[in-house]
């Protein structure tokens, strides 16, 4: 029987993925992928999912590393005499959207809550965490978010004015549908979403939790001031971040909102600095070329991805600028300063980088990863930045202090 080009494609790709999860942790760089949440909230259809995919092969978003495509919440139908969940109208056939998705050489992501309820209204997993994680197996989901929702308020009528309780209980509900995927016997991304509720960050890569990352602030939105405020309380957080598990500072807005074009840049170098996982929310079918050019721009994209999975930590900040910087693999070295002033104000004042804050001595040459240039970087060196843009550069050859 002779294959078509297509279900060749899939499956040469489902046998080198295959030889890659024997060989490599789950999730052994930040998740790259979408997910729907950001700009279909909760009306979110089969083929806006199908679009999705289509469009993370047509944009070039797969070739530059994007792999999931991700339901969030408001796909849950009904459960069954027998407990299993089914999917609402808008989701037919999730083993077929599943197949589609893999077939584009991309994998399928799925969303519960350890609730009764999903944060939307819709049916969680309490008490079917095992059912649940067998049909996301049986339907060939590959990534599941986890969400508090409705839990957080089982909590505190269970455990009323006990807040210690309160927190074992949401670590024993993460790790009872850890245990139920184990079991469930396919490879599936576990992404813990409660907010950075309890410092998450110091027991969710605990085997018997085994989330590969967790949110660690509330909710993105589409604005400058909210990326900038979720971007800075990552600072203190590196060390708990490393091949398989990652701190998530929540999905991109790239191309939401009112974001500028700088703004965009700035969010998508932040999150790379920060090793974050790199989850598009945008309408992928209908995005702006310049925004298209943002997602994929490889060079940043190679900074979030490095494998030697060391997060970015603030180095100084001098009045509206921030100063991140963020080792790399083969002993290179990126470096980020944020202007984070007022966009109300027109402010020309140039920022003068100063090295040895940064344990580098003399002149340093690097690549500007948004122009492509090559840069010499003097001591004190005065850099231009507009508000709320950023100037990323990557050092191959650092020269240390000293």
């Amino acid at each position: 029987m002779r294959l078509s080009y297509t279900a060749l494609f899939a499956a040469t790709l489902c046998l080198a993925q295959g030889v890659a999860q024997a060989t490599a942790p789950i999730a052994a760089t930040p998740p790259m992928g979408w997910n729907s949440w950001n700009y279909f909230a909760d009306k979110v259809t089969d083929a806006d999912v199908r679009a999705a995919a289509d469009a993370m092969v047509s944009s070039g978003m797969r070739d530059a590393g994007y792999v999931y495509v991700n339901i969030d919440d408001a796909w849950q139908g009904q459960r069954d005499a027998s407990g299993e969940i089914h999917a609402n109208a808008r989701f037919p056939d999730m083993k077929a959207l599943a197949d589609y998705v893999h077939a584009r050489g991309l994998k399928l992501g799925i969303y519960s809550s350890p609730g009764e309820k999903t944060c939307a209204g819709y049916a969680g997993s309490l008490g079917h965490e095992q059912q649940d994680a067998r049909t996301y197996a049986a339907w060939g989901v590959d990534y599941l978010k986890y969400d508090l929702c409705s839990f957080g308020e089982l909590m505190k009528q269970r455990a009323p004015n006990d807040s210690a309780q309160q927190m074992r209980m949401m670590h024993e509900a993460y790790a009872t549908m850890r245990t139920a995927l184990n079991q469930a016997g396919r490879p599936i991304v576990y992404s813990l979403c409660q907010y950075g509720m309890d410092a998450v960050w110091e027991w969710a890569a605990d085997p018997k939790v085994g989330a590969n990352l967790w949110r660690t602030t509330g909710d993105i939105a589409p604005h400058g001031e909210f990326v900038y405020a979720i971007a800075t309380m990552q600072a203190g957080l590196a060390h708990y971040a490393g091949p398989g598990h990652w701190n998530d500072p929540d999905m991109l807005e790239v191309g939401n909102g009112d974001l500028t074009e700088a703004e965009n840049r700035t969010h998508f170098s932040w999150w790379a600095m920060l090793a974050a996982p790199l989850l598009a929310g945008n309408d992928l079918s209908h995005m702006k070329p310049e925004v298209r050019d943002i997602l994929t721009r490889r060079e940043v994209i190679a900074i979030d991805q490095d494998p030697l999975g060391k997060q970015g930590t603030r180095a100084y900040t001098d009045g509206e600028v921030e100063v991140w910087t963020r080792p790399l693999s083969h002993g290179a070295l990126a470096v980020a300063v944020f202007n984070v002033g007022d966009t109300r104000v027109a402010g020309t004042h140039p920022f003068h980088l100063d090295l040895t804050r940064l344990g580098l001595h003399g002149k340093q040459q690097g690549t500007d990863l948004w122009s492509g240039k090559t840069v010499s970087i003097d001591d004190h060196q005065a850099i231009g930045l507009a508000s709320h843009d950023v100037w990323l550069v990557r050092i191959d050859a650092p020269q240390a202090s000293r």
